[in-house]
């Protein structure tokens, strides 16, 4: 199936973050949103809702459980128990509410820079305090530093906030590494809760492997938090999923306060199931168009920019620039929106390892994109 994005005049009669934050000047590459418009099955099951007037609370029984499951074994041979699947608002609720029940307040928590910045603020949320162990950036991409984390746990850490694939680098964890994080949290009595939202937007040379399923170890002390929203671009809809693998955590989830799963909202649950159920052709239609963004842009660099640093993702539609070279500083975003008028998440905001560089989503047509880089080297 094909599937391009809107058009500019289209997408700027949206109300949402991403086309209300600017000027209607700027180009917005930078909130994870895409430009793509919803897939069939997902606008038709909530037109159908609204049309039947279903908008109240989410039923206990519902169906989505069972999506995911069928998603998660056809897209990655992943066998989910629907018994060990649950659901909150977003997945940011998730992080918060799974650590608030697994760590006693004070205790730290790894997170793995440049990571999504909310991390920063969702450790502190629960009641941790966040310690910092960089990923490793050597001549064939991005990697865990496992003996930075091992330390960090001799150092007294308590849990891990995973980000797998990892925003903003694109990098689906290798299997041996999350093996090898597995072992070491077995080891040391470590949480892990694994952030796989943008797993579904994963391009063919490279591979997803879920945290849960790689080893008993991480089915024991592992929580997967997971959405339809990236993908599917549902975010607004508000529907996430915890799931579990190890009866240790089903039992541990079981305490968490019923209103976790009451703040679940009607309209992401409906579009969730209908985009699990049925949205995979579009979602290949959809990562077909993304695959060939990220290719267009690393030309589009070459060409224009050629002192950016850009290494494509293995997942997702953020790309991850190194703009040390151009002499922007330490926020090259400030320049690329006074100067350009192209708004890209700042660098920084991921973590001291973002000085020098800047986010910029392609989730948007070839034409945007080329736009964007157009003016980026025009501000040179």
């Amino acid at each position: 199936m094909d599937v391009t994005a809107d058009p500019l005049t289209l997408l700027r009669e949206r109300t949402s973050m991403k086309w209300r934050s600017f000027p209607a000047d700027i180009l917005p590459l930078f909130v994870a949103e895409s430009d793509f418009p919803l897939a069939k099955p997902v606008a038709e099951a909530l037109i159908a809702a609204v049309l039947r007037s279903d908008t109240g609370y989410v039923a206990p029984v519902n169906g989505l459980a069972e999506a995911f499951t069928g998603f998660a074994g056809r897209r990655w041979g992943w066998q989910v128990d629907p018994d060990q699947v649950s659901t909150t608002t977003d997945v940011s609720v998730a992080i918060v509410e799974t650590l608030r029940l697994l760590i006693q307040p004070g205790d730290r928590v790894a997170i793995t820079p440049p990571v999504y910045p909310p991390f920063f603020d969702l450790v502190p949320e629960a009641g941790g305090q966040v310690a910092c162990v960089p990923l490793l950036n050597g001549q064939t991409g991005w990697t865990l530093d496992l003996d930075g984390l091992e330390h960090s746990f001799q150092d007294g850490v308590r849990a891990v906030l995973l980000s797998n694939p990892h925003n903003p680098v694109g990098h689906p964890h290798t299997a041996e590494d999350l093996t090898a994080l597995a072992g070491l949290a077995a080891r040391y009595g470590v949480t892990v809760v694994s952030d796989e939202v943008h797993a579904p937007l994963t391009y063919a040379e490279a591979v997803f492997t879920p945290y849960l399923a790689v080893s008993p170890e991480a089915a024991d002390h592992g929580v997967c938090v997971t959405s339809a929203s990236k993908a599917w671009n549902l975010a607004g809809l508000k529907c996430a999923l915890l799931v579990t693998a190890g009866e240790r955590m089903r039992a541990e989830l079981a305490a968490l306060p019923r209103e976790v799963s009451w703040r679940t909202s009607q309209f992401g649950l409906i579009a969730g199931i209908a985009a699990y159920n049925d949205g995979e052709s579009w979602l290949d239609g959809a990562i077909a168009a993304l695959d060939s963004n990220r290719r267009l842009l690393s030309e589009l660099l070459d060409a224009q920019l050629p002192g950016a640093g850009y290494r494509p993702p293995g997942a997702s539609y953020l790309a991850w620039l190194d703009l040390h070279s151009l002499g922007w500083g330490d926020d090259p975003a400030l320049v690329a929106l006074e100067q350009a008028r192209v708004a890209l998440s700042p660098g920084p905001m991921f973590g001291e390892p973002g000085r020098g560089f800047a986010r910029l989503n392609f989730g948007c047509s070839p034409e945007v994109l080329a736009e964007a880089v157009s003016r980026l080297a025009a501000a040179l």
